[in-house]
């Protein structure tokens, strides 16, 4: 089953004054747009614990920043139920050891990042924060929590085959081989004004979803 790239919140954060989209999905395509909200956990400001996943350095590198973050500071959360602000608990990084769960009725937000030097993560950074305002109203569980798959843990890559990949390729093969026909045909000329914006588009959608096959947390 395909996931959708659904925007569901914007998230403000008090120590960079971003405004970045959320996405309902951590696969690595729905990253690309923003950080991604794990689909098995609650959203932002309700009761439970919510993670968020965003990237360190590619496309912005929205979450680039979390390292500095310190026990203490705030931000806020914005969903279409309203702003939530959370208190940061800490950071930890493989090993270190988790906080005490969230009591019944209270809400918390893990950030997830990668760690390490920019696009070559060496692991996987985790913020904790406790909502300290109102939980908003909380739905039932849709997804189960744990049954998420492997491509949308993190530092994933995507599984299955690219087929977006395959046939964008395909079309660049093509477009080059027809380029080299006309070139002998009609000239170098009219070959370059006929096949250059095709190829330049074509290598560019092969970039794109060739930057999707890296690790969602990049």
């Amino acid at each position: 089953m395909a996931v959708k790239d659904v925007p569901a919140t914007t998230t403000s954060y008090s120590f960079t004054g971003l405004a970045l989209g959320t996405y309902t999905a951590t696969v690595a395509a729905a990253n690309l747009n923003g950080n991604g909200h794990r689909r098995d956990t609650p959203l932002p400001g309700q009761s439970g614990t919510s993670v968020l996943m965003g990237r360190a350095a590619a496309y912005g590198g929205p979450f680039g920043r979390l390292d500095q973050l310190a026990a203490g500071d705030t931000f806020t959360v914005t969903t279409g139920q309203g702003k939530a602000k959370y208190q940061v608990l800490g950071l930890r990084r493989a090993g270190d050891p988790a906080p005490a769960a969230v009591a019944s009725g209270k809400g918390r937000l893990v950030l997830v990042t990668a760690t390490g030097p920019h696009f070559m993560p060496g692991g996987v950074l985790r913020v904790d924060a406790d909502l300290i305002s109102t939980p908003a109203q909380t739905p039932a569980a849709v997804i189960r929590s744990g049954t998420l798959p492997e491509s949308e843990q993190p530092l994933a890559h995507p599984s299955g085959v690219p087929w977006p990949l395959v046939m964008w390729l395909q079309a660049l093969v093509a477009a080059a081989v027809a380029a080299v026909w006309t070139w002998h045909r009609w000239g170098r000329h009219q070959t370059w004004i006929v096949f250059a914006p095709v190829v330049a588009v074509l290598g560019l959608q092969v970039a794109v979803r060739t930057t999707e096959l890296l690790p969602n947390l990049l």
